[in-house]
């Protein structure tokens, strides 16, 4: 009967479909539950940076999504061959191999967006996100899996990312993408009633806009309310 049973949980277990219940999770649960900026609060430092502009936080978003999506599967397949006393070397190696294949092919079709994220491309290598997720799940789970956490909390990532970018450009320059979205007749030089926010352009402004992104989620989602 024993042996029956675990047969039957081994083909339950390989008969589970791609986009399974729990396999969804893996990507609806970084996006608010398990938010890896505003929940776990990591990788804060590019969210304070890059969000002067909506594009630099879009490049940067799907730089981390091919980093973290590519490091998952590869941290995965080797899992059983890394010894345990390296594994930090080894994934990051892998994690600084990806952030140079990405920063060459910034520099080589948007070269303009490379200069102005600067070192922060470099620094995707110490992302407190990527290494956490290498370490904490894709380390002990299966490709698929491990590509699918990936995705997911580079997705939790990205929104918080474009959502401060988002604000931020428009309030600071009236303008979202570069493309101008407030009229030139409300700016008080036009006899209108509006200026521009130049605050919102400094990085306190942007950990501003991460608390209020905070404030109004744990509004929302009482299980994000740390009890006392």
């Amino acid at each position: 009967m024993a042996e029956a049973t675990e047969t039957l949980e081994k083909q339950k277990k390989q008969s589970e479909p791609l986009f399974g219940k729990k396999n969804r999770r893996l990507i609806s649960d970084p996006l608010n539950d398990n938010n890896p900026i505003t929940v776990q609060v990591l990788g804060i430092c590019s969210a304070l940076a890059i969000t002067v502009k909506m594009y630099p936080a879009l490049v940067m978003s799907l730089s981390v999504l091919f980093v973290m999506g590519a490091g998952n599967v590869i941290v995965s397949l080797m899992r059983n061959l890394i010894p345990n006393r390296i594994r930090i070397i080894v994934q990051l190696v892998v994690v600084a191999s990806l952030v140079i294949l990405v920063d060459q092919v910034l520099k080589a079709f948007v070269y303009d967006v490379s200069k102005e994220l600067s070192v922060f491309v470099g620094l995707i290598i110490t992302n407190c996100i990527i290494m956490g997720r290498f370490e904490a799940f894709a380390l002990t789970n299966k490709p698929w899996k491990s590509f699918l956490d990936g995705v997911g909390n580079a997705f939790g990532y990205a929104w918080i990312l474009l959502a401060v970018a988002f604000f931020r450009e428009l309030l600071g320059s009236g303008t979202v993408f570069g493309l101008q979205i407030i009229p030139d007749s409300w700016y008080l030089d036009a006899g209108g009633f509006y200026s521009d926010n130049g605050l919102m352009l400094l990085p306190p402004m942007a950990l501003i806009t991460v608390g209020v992104i905070i404030w109004v989620q744990r509004a929302k989602n009482s299980k994000l309310i740390e009890e006392d």
